[in-house]
């Protein structure tokens, strides 16, 4: 857990200007489908910070931060991986090169996107659909 929340202003100097809009956006977008809880944490060895959106114990999705870039993790476990490969030509050749380029844990495949922009945001929420059915209209 995070002692002190980032403000917008060192989100927007963490990651940039235009990066920090995609942040903006793709929060947005998962907030307009999804009523979850959200909780900030230090981000690991990788990232300074994770945003996680959680439900009933179990995690949707996650963002992250860094120096001039943004993550966005999704992981599938077994019957999601399934379901995303009944599927896949339904998803872009970015999200497929992805998919197929993560290694497979026993909890299943930590997909991590870099997004620069807003291009993947529809294949994103393909993703938590097949995690978790929106519970917002």
């Amino acid at each position: 857990m995070l002692e002190t929340i980032p403000s917008a202003e060192e989100m927007a100097i963490l990651v940039g200007g235009p990066l920090y809009d995609i942040w903006n956006k793709l929060n947005a977008f998962i907030e307009e489908k999804y009523d979850m809880e959200c909780s900030w944490n230090t981000g690991g060895k990788a990232w300074k910070y994770e945003y996680k959106y959680r439900r009933g114990g179990k995690t949707l999705c996650a963002l992250y931060a860094r120096e001039n870039c943004v993550g966005f993790m999704v992981i599938l476990g077994k019957n999601e991986r399934l379901k995303f490969e009944a599927d896949r030509g339904q998803y872009s050749k970015e999200v497929q090169r992805i998919y197929d380029g993560t290694q497979t844990y026993h909890d299943g495949k930590w997909l991590m996107f870099e997004p620069k922009d807003t291009a993947l945001f529809d294949d994103f929420m393909k993703l938590l659909g097949i995690k978790r059915k929106p519970n917002r209209k």
